[in-house]
């Protein structure tokens, strides 16, 4: 699909570059921001809902889905259609999910809002993709950081709104504020983003993206409701392993492929291959946390383990973490001048390293919690600076958008694979308390050393990342 002669028009009338990275970054704090917006009335749904809290939990696990498979469809129709273009139907996807959540009396309609809502998430790989197409190398590395750290400055900075929100206001008032704000994305995006004029050449691959996105949903239904269902019952064992086979069979139709949606060729090059195994590893590692510390603030002090903290206060302890990501964003991009992205990345993995060792020893105090969770912020800012660029350098630019939407998604496989074992470590380890059971200190303890080996395993992946170079495309002028 080529420009018309409108698009063309308007791109002599280019915005200023700060204003589209601002633009771009509240867009991707927006998506972050969808991925908590119900963690404070998560615990009520069933009574909310008059529903099951088996059916209640899909509430979360729908946007999860959701944001798994349209990440890497967006960012291949993105290359191929126009990433603003695609960023804009993201943006109006994630409006209607929040109507439609908004106006939910039933458990099943605010499922079918929430995973429209996780669409949203495909919309930070588009927006770093977009300022390799606009920004002079010497602003990149800056806007590139800032946009990346969204995925984790939105929930952290938007958790303590919701839970505001939710303390004082009807529970579908946090769907109305989500419904506004992609309004706002939307129009933002609409007048200040540029159009794109690269684009890959080809048919977009359906039968690919079917493939891809049945395989995810097997493998990640399997680990998320793993803990629940039982990691050895039979719905969990047939699909997880039908996941698996089907992205066997994926696989194989990738390679054969001429314009597949996943160039696995690419994907498998060196460079790329290990930046995403370490991106699993940090997105792992960032997840154990923002599973571990609510709990650990949120438990009642007579546990033993737990600090007492109302959800509120608990989250704005943990909210400078988000702050410190978002501050880190400009002198990542300097230090990467320096030393370079792929060190860069192997000194984010080695913060949260030395974060989880101080958890092990350190976390009994208010104070402690929120130092430890300040490293952990400056180690994710490093590590996800480092990341976009260590995968552009690698592709072409034409692949951009499709590449990133990659990087995202093996993030968010790490998160999902923290909730699971996390969760799971602290189920194991509690003990009943008032006819619950509450985690122990040797649960918090185990989950940390396992956040802490996580985060060790990346910087060792990312130490082996050679440099990447980049094998050009035809692209549409």
């Amino acid at each position: 699909m080529r420009d018309t002669a409108e698009e063309r028009r308007r791109l002599t009338r280019m915005p200023n570059p700060r204003v589209v990275v601002a633009v771009l970054a509240l867009a991707g704090m927006s998506a972050s921001f969808m991925q908590t917006i119900v963690l404070p009335i998560q615990s009520e749904l069933p009574e909310l809902l008059n529903a099951r809290r088996e059916d209640t939990a899909w509430v979360i696990t729908a946007t999860l889905l959701s944001a798994s498979v349209v990440t890497p469809i967006a960012g291949r129709l993105g290359d191929m259609y126009g990433k603003r273009r695609i960023a804009l139907a993201l943006l109006a996807i994630l409006v209607a999910g929040s109507v439609v959540a908004a106006l939910s009396t039933s458990v099943g309609l605010l499922i079918v809002g929430r995973a429209l809502q996780g669409a949203i998430v495909g919309i930070i790989p588009l927006g770093i993709s977009i300022l390799r197409d606009i920004l002079h190398e010497d602003r990149l590395g800056g806007a590139i950081a800032l946009v990346s750290a969204t995925l984790g400055v939105g929930g952290a900075l938007g958790l303590p709104i919701s839970a505001l929100v939710s303390e004082n206001f009807d529970w579908h008032v946090l769907f109305w504020l989500a419904a506004g704000l992609g309004v706002a994305d939307f129009l933002l995006v609409l007048a200040f983003v540029p159009v794109s004029t690269l684009r890959s050449l080809g048919r977009f691959d359906w039968l690919g993206a079917i493939g891809l996105s049945l395989g995810l949903v097997g493998v990640l239904l399997a680990v998320s409701r793993g803990n629940e269902w039982g990691w050895l019952s039979p719905p969990v064992l047939t699909l997880g392993l039908g996941g698996l086979a089907v992205f066997a069979i994926w696989g194989r139709y990738e390679l054969r492929h001429d314009g597949p949606l996943v160039d696995l060729r690419v994907a498998a090059r060196p460079p790329v291959l290990l930046t995403n195994l370490a991106s699993i590893m940090l997105g792992f590692a960032l997840f154990a946390s923002n599973v571990a510390f609510p709990q650990l603030l949120e438990l009642p002090v007579a546990t033993g383990v737990g600090l007492g903290l109302s959800l509120l206060i608990a989250s704005l302890i943990l909210m400078p973490s988000g702050l410190a990501m978002m501050v880190m964003s400009p002198l990542a991009a300097r230090m990467m001048n320096t030393v370079g992205p792929r060190l860069l990345l192997v000194a984010g993995c080695l913060l949260l390293v030395v974060s989880y060792l101080m958890s092990i020893f350190f976390a009994s105090e208010i104070w402690q919690v929120l130092l430890i969770n300040l490293i952990i912020g400056v180690g994710i800012g490093l590590g996800y600076a480092a990341m976009p660029t260590l995968i552009m350098r690698a592709v072409p630019k034409s692949e951009t958008a499709a590449a990133n939407g990659l990087n995202s998604l093996m993030r968010s496989l790490g998160t999902s694979f923290a909730s699971a074992a996390v969760g799971g470590i602290l189920a194991l380890n509690s003990v009943p308390l008032g006819g619950v059971e509450v985690p122990t200190a040797a649960g918090f303890q185990l989950a940390f050393v396992i956040g802490g080996a996580a985060a060790l395993l990346g910087a060792i992946l990312a130490l082996f990342i050679p440099r990447g170079r980049v094998e050009t495309r035809p692209a549409l002028p």
